[in-house]
C-alpha cells in the first residue's frame, strides 16, 4: 500500500525575499527581483541584470569559519534546509535518522568555486588551487553537507536535470517515501550561478535576456520575450510520511500526491516541438495522484520568458489538461524571480504551497502584450483569490527533461 506525503517544512532563500514568508510576501505583491549585478565586473558582458539574492545574513544561520570555505550554492542550501528543519519542528523531535534522507541538488554545483579556482590557476598555476577546490564543485556535497549538519543518514541522493532538478529531486523523495524506504527527507534545490563563467556561457547561448531593462526582461507569456534572466538561491521543503508527521504533531502545510519525469530524447536544449514529453509529464503526474485534469485549479509553470519554452508548455497544458486549460490560474513567478536554474522547481514547489495554503494565485507581473500562441490566464500583474484544491509544479530541463508535481491541499 502506498504511502502518503506531506509537506511539513519549507526554507527559501531567493532574489525577492530571505525566507519563505518574505518570499512568499513579495511574490503576491508583485515584486521584481531583478536588478543589475553586483556580484562580478560586468564591465565586458553583454548582460548585465540578474536575480540576485539581497541582503542575506549569512552569519544567523551559519558559522563564520565554516561559510568561508563553502561555495554560495552550498550556503543557500544550507540556510533553507536550516529554516525547513526548523519549521518542521525538528530539532526537538526524535525520529530514526537512518530513514531520513537528503535529495537536495543543484543544476551546475559549485559554480563560483569554478569560476574562482580556474581563473587562479591561470594566473597563478595549478599547485594554488585551493583543496576545497574539488568538494565545494561537486554537486553531491551540497546534500553532504545537509546531511552532516543534520545527521540525516539515509541516501543524499541529488537528481541532476538541469533546471527540472529542484522539481524532480522533491518528486524523487517523495517516491522513496511513499513506496516506504524513508519517513523524512530534506527535498530540494539550490544554485548560484551569477558569474563571468555562467551569465557569459548562458548569454553566448543566446538563452537571456540582453535588453538590461529589469522590468522588461522576464516577461513570461509575453509577445515581447526574447530569453530568461539568471537567478541564483535555494528552496528546501521536509517532505515526510503523513502518519509520521501526525505522531509527532507536525504543522502539516500540504500533500504530495503525484510525480512523473519525461524526456523529449531529441536536443540538448530545445524543446520538441509536439511538446509531447511535457505534455506527458503533466498527464503522468495526473494519473499518478488518480486525479482528473479537470480538477486542478492552478498551475506554476515553468515559464521562462523563452520563445520556444513559453509556447510549448502552454501547447503542453492545452494537450495535457483539455478544455481545463482555459480555467487554471496560471502564475509564471519567474517574472519576479528570474531563472534559478536547479534550484528553480523547489522554490515554484514552495511558492505552489503557499497557493495552496492561502488559495491565492500570484501574478504573472510586467505582462503586456498578448501572444496569440499563449493564450491561456496568466493571472497577468495582479494575484487573484481562488480556491485552489489542487495544484501543478511543471519544470523543464536542457537535455529534454520534463518534470511535474501535483500537490493537493491537505484536510485532517
Amino acid at each position: 500500500m502506498k504511502r502518503r506525503v506531506v509537506v511539513t517544512g519549507m526554507g527559501a532563500v531567493t532574489p525577492v525575499g530571505n525566507t519563505v514568508a518574505e518570499t512568499w510576501d513579495a511574490i503576491v505583491a508583485g515584486k521584481n527581483g531583478i536588478d543589475f549585478i553586483t556580484l562580478c565586473d560586468t564591465s565586458h558582458m553583454k548582460v548585465k541584470i540578474a536575480g540576485e539574492v539581497k541582503n542575506l545574513d549569512v552569519d544567523k544561520y551559519i558559522d563564520p569559519r565554516e561559510s568561508r570555505r563553502l561555495d554560495r550554492t552550498a550556503i543557500f542550501a544550507l540556510i533553507a534546509s536550516k529554516q525547513a528543519y526548523e519549521e518542521a519542528g525538528l530539532p526537538a523531535a526524535d525520529f530514526d535518522r537512518d530513514r531520513f534522507g537528503v535529495f537536495v541538488t543543484s543544476g551546475i554545483g559549485g559554480l563560483e568555486t569554478i569560476n574562482n579556482e580556474s581563473r587562479k590557476a591561470h594566473e597563478k598555476g595549478p599547485s594554488r588551487l585551493s583543496p576545497f577546490f574539488v568538494p565545494n564543485s561537486i554537486i553531491n556535497i551540497i546534500g553532504g553537507n545537509i546531511a552532516i549538519a543534520f545527521q540525516a543518514k539515509g541516501p543524499n541522493l541529488p537528481v541532476v536535470t538541469a533546471c527540472s532538478a529542484g522539481t524532480n529531486s522533491i518528486g524523487e523523495a517523495f517516491r522513496y517515501i511513499r513506496d516506504g524506504y524513508l519517513n523524512i527527507a530534506f527535498a530540494g534545490g539550490a544554485e548560484a550561478p551569477i558569474n563571468q563563467l555562467g551569465v557569459g556561457g548562458f548569454t553566448s547561448m543566446r538563452a537571456l535576456n540582453v535588453t538590461n531593462k529589469p522590468d522588461e526582461a522576464s516577461i513570461p507569456f509575453d509577445l515581447r520575450r526574447s530569453g530568461f534572466v539568471v537567478a541564483e538561491g535555494a528552496g528546501v521543503i521536509i517532505a515526510e510520511e503523513l502518519e509520521h508527521a501526525k505522531k509527532r504533531g507536525a504543522r502539516i502545510f500540504a500533500e504530495i500526491i503525484g510525480y512523473s519525469s519525461t524526456c523529449d530524447a531529441y536536443h540538448i536544449t530545445a524543446p520538441d516541438e509536439s511538446a509531447m514529453g511535457i505534455t506527458k509529464a503533466i498527464t503522468g503526474a495526473i494519473n499518478d495522484a488518480g486525479i482528473t485534469p479537470d480538477m486542478i485549479d492552478h498551475i506554476n509553470p515553468h515559464g521562462t520568458a523563452t520563445p520556444y519554452n513559453d509556447r510549448l508548455e502552454t501547447l503542453a497544458i492545452k494537450k495535457a489538461l483539455g478544455k481545463q486549460a482555459y480555467n487554471v490560474n496560471i502564475s509564471a513567478t519567474k517574472s519576479m524571480t528570474g531563472h534559478s536554474l536547479g534550484a528553480t522547481g523547489a522554490i515554484e514547489t514552495i511558492l505552489t504551497v503557499k497557493a495552496i495554503l492561502h488559495d491565492i494565485c500570484p501574478p504573472t507581473i510586467n505582462y503586456r502584450d498578448f501572444d496569440p500562441d499563449c493564450n491561456l490566464n496568466y493571472t497577468p500583474n495582479c494575484a487573484v483569490r481562488r480556491t485552489i484544491n489542487y495544484a501543478i509544479n511543471n519544470s523543464v530541463g536542457f537535455g529534454g527533461q520534463n518534470a511535474t508535481l501535483i500537490l493537493k491541499k491537505y484536510i485532517g
